[in-house]
């Protein structure tokens, strides 16, 4: 087995290069802490600390005089991704560039209309973007960049399998606090959501987030890292044949430790997500479950053993969340899934208009960010006392911004990490790397799906937690690669 780094490069000793490492895990490891607490970081001022953040954590990558050496490998596969990270960015500077009004009307006809219906001084403008607001694509365009380079961060040095598994603990740990806060405010008389007033959601567990639907997102991405972590420490990808006995003595205090913590956290996690009341957590929550012991069945199969540990362990961990489920809410949770709120919500409706803004703007899109501003043309769904902002349906509102070539490219890149992780991880056979890439896995999968439905992709806590997870999947199943 050969090291994802190469000695003398990164691990150098040097006291400048280890202060930068130290300097950069622990910038991500502050940003996946702080970024729930504010609401979600759905303010301005807390997505320009995020962005402020990303770039300083980057210099100061840039500054190591020897930056940490990834599995070749990796290496390789990050060269691919770099040209269509470059080619999405492209796309969108072409959105944002000023354009001959002849030429604008050419590529995107309905853009002229757009600008027409609502700027007084349409017939002396002589240049036109694509975008129809370009201050709002610039700005998401940035943000977008910041979740990129954390990433970068998390590829790039976080190489070592303690750092791995210190991240994840972390990140665990995190998703414990959120459900121990939000079922202990919802039990409150007079709730908060840390130092704001709770206004909305008053019977559903939200924990620092305002909406349900985000804390249950936020939850779902993080339970799969607590079964990854738990599977890992029990040695359940082990050589087969050994019997309970001799794994439980291999356990040590430390070890012991994590696997109650990750457990525990697993299951109040769940109890969290039921009582959330989030339609979408709870059938992801069983979802969950349902990914892990087929991915274990596909392990098992292919090593030709009879191990079950694994399955025993999902199966208990599914019941006892089954059992608790039942017992402290469900009959709230299975109020919102009735044929009438289904309807009323109106959602469908809502993503018939936004596939008729993506007929109108093929191509090239509205411009990135500019949703809110150019859905009020096409409503047909009225929210009293609302204004929407997204299309609770991340897919949709990226190809309606973006156009069909630029969602492609950011869509292309996820979908190529998340096949080239599973496809390494099949191949993999640390016991310990195994479990840490399977919850990586299945949480990345279980957020795409909720994406099908929600806005989670739009909420900048989500968001760095996604691309934290994705990219830390991504180095673990390349780690100490053969």
């Amino acid at each position: 087995m050969v090291e994802n780094k190469i000695p003398g490069r990164g691990d150098s000793g040097e006291p400048r290069d280890r202060l930068g490492r130290t300097i950069i895990e622990s910038g991500i490891l502050t940003l996946l802490v702080l970024s729930p607490l504010p609401a979600a970081s759905t303010d301005n001022w807390a997505i320009l600390i995020i962005e402020l953040a990303a770039i300083a954590l980057t210099v100061v990558y840039f500054l190591l005089e020897h930056p940490p050496q990834i599995n070749a490998k990796l290496a390789e596969r990050l060269g691919w991704l770099k040209y269509g990270l470059a080619f999405l960015f492209l796309w969108i500077g072409v959105q944002l560039l000023p354009l001959p009004k002849f030429l604008a009307g050419i590529l995107s006809p309905r853009t002229i209309a757009l600008h027409q219906q609502f700027s007084p001084r349409f017939a002396d403008l002589k240049f036109f973007s694509l975008s129809f607001v370009r201050s709002q694509t610039l700005g998401e365009a940035l943000e977008l960049v910041s979740y990129i380079l954390i990433a970068f961060l998390v590829v790039k040095t976080i190489t070592h399998r303690r750092q791995i598994q210190r991240m994840m603990t972390v990140i665990v740990a995190m998703g414990l606090f959120e459900a121990l806060y939000g079922i202990f405010e919802l039990y409150r008389k007079n709730p908060r959501v840390l130092i704001y007033k709770k206004v909305f959601n008053l019977d559903s567990a939200t924990g620092t987030f305002i909406n349900r639907n985000h804390f249950s997102g936020y939850l779902e991405m993080i339970i799969p890292l607590a079964v990854g972590l738990a599977i890992c420490r029990m040695d359940f990808f082990g050589k087969p044949g050994k019997t309970w006995r001799d794994r439980l003595s291999a356990w040590t205090g430390k070890t012991a430790a994590l696997i109650v913590l990750a457990t525990a956290a697993l299951v109040i996690m769940s109890l969290g997500i039921v009582l959330s009341n989030s339609r979408s957590g709870v059938f992801l929550l069983v979802l969950t479950f349902v990914i892990g012991l087929e991915l274990a069945a596909f392990h098992f199969s292919r090593v030709r053993s009879r191990q079950v540990w694994v399955r025993h362990f999902l199966m208990a961990a599914f019941i006892i969340i089954t059992v608790l489920a039942l017992y402290v809410g469900i009959d709230a949770m299975l109020g919102r899934f009735t044929l009438d709120n289904l309807l009323q919500e109106g959602r469908p409706r809502m993503w018939g208009n936004v596939l008729t803004i993506i007929r109108d703007f093929p191509l090239f899109g509205t411009g990135l960010g500019t949703f809110a501003s150019v859905y009020p043309v096409y409503a047909t769904v009225k929210f009293e006392g609302m204004i929407l902002v997204h299309a609770h349906n991340d897919y949709l509102e990226y190809l309606s911004e973006l156009g069909l070539v630029g969602f492609l490219l950011l869509a292309g890149t996820v979908l190529y990490i998340v096949m080239d992780s599973f496809l390494t991880w099949s191949k993999r056979r640390n016991p310990e790397i195994k479990g840490l890439a399977m919850g990586g896995i299945i949480s990345v999968f279980i957020m795409l799906i909720h994406s099908l439905t929600d806005f989670n992709l739009h909420i900048p806590a989500n968001m760095l937690l996604f691309s934290v997870v994705l990219a830390l999947t991504y180095t673990t199943v390349y780690h100490r690669k053969s």
